[in-house]
C-alpha cells in the first residue's frame, strides 16, 4: 500500500488573519505561492499514482505550483462549510459563544447556498475521499497526493487513523506544508507532519 501525501494550500490573506475560509475563493498571497513552490523538492522524488485537489482556486493553484499533473478535482476535498462563521475568526465566535470549538460544536447555520456542516458531515466527505484514495492505491504503484485545506485534511487524517471526525482537533496543520500518511504492520500511521524544506 502506497503513501498518501497531504498538502495544505499556501497562505492566503484570510488564513494569515485566522478567518474561517470555507467556500470563499480567496487567492494565495505571494508568500503562499512561494510556500507552494518550496514543496516541489519534497514531491518530485516520488512516483505519484494519482492526485486529487479541492475545486477552490487556492488549492488548485497550489497543486499547479508544486508541479502535479493529471490532477482530478474532487468536490469532497473542499473546505468545511462554515455556514454563518464564514470569514469570522475563532476569537470573534467565542465572544458570542464562549467555549465554542469547531471540531465538536460545528457551526451556526448560514444562507441556503452555504448552510454549514457538522463534524460528521465533513467526516462523511473524508471517508468518500479515502475510498477513492484506496482504489487508486490498489490500481497502481506509487503515492496519492491530496491538495486541499486545513480543517478537511485534519478530519481526513482522523478518519484514516480510525478516529471520529472530532479527532481532527489533534492535528495542527500549517499552510504550505506536506504531511505523509503511511502504514506500519498494515495499520495506518502518520509518517510525517507539517513538513517544509529545510532551506
Amino acid at each position: 500500500m502506497g503513501d498518501v501525501f497531504l498538502v495544505r494550500h499556501g497562505e492566503t490573506e484570510w488564513s494569515r488573519s485566522g478567518r474561517h475560509t470555507g467556500s470563499s475563493d480567496v487567492p494565495l498571497t505571494e508568500r503562499g505561492r512561494e510556500e507552494a513552490r518550496r514543496l516541489v523538492p519534497l514531491i518530485r522524488p516520488h512516483r505519484i499514482a494519482a492526485a486529487f485537489v479541492s475545486p477552490l482556486r487556492r488549492a488548485r493553484d497550489t497543486a499547479e505550483l508544486i508541479g502535479l499533473r493529471d490532477v482530478r478535482v474532487d468536490p469532497d476535498l473542499r473546505e468545511w462549510d462554515y455556514g454563518a462563521y464564514e470569514g469570522v475568526t475563532t476569537p470573534a465566535i467565542q465572544r458570542e459563544r464562549p467555549g465554542w470549538f469547531l471540531f465538536t460544536d460545528g457551526v451556526a447555520p448560514g444562507p441556503p447556498e452555504h448552510p454549514g456542516e457538522t463534524p460528521e458531515q465533513v467526516g462523511a466527505r473524508a471517508d468518500r475521499v479515502l475510498a477513492r484514495v484506496d482504489a487508486a492505491l490498489e490500481d497502481t504503484e506509487g503515492a496519492v497526493v491530496l491538495v486541499a485545506h486545513g480543517h478537511v485534511l485534519r478530519v481526513l487524517t482522523a478518519r484514516r487513523l480510525g478516529l471520529p471526525p472530532s479527532g481532527g482537533a489533534l492535528f495542527q496543520l500549517a499552510t504550505g506544508t506536506l504531511c505523509r500518511l503511511g502504514t506500519e504492520h498494515g495499520r495506518p500511521v502518520i509518517a510525517g507532519w507539517n513538513i517544509r524544506p529545510t532551506q
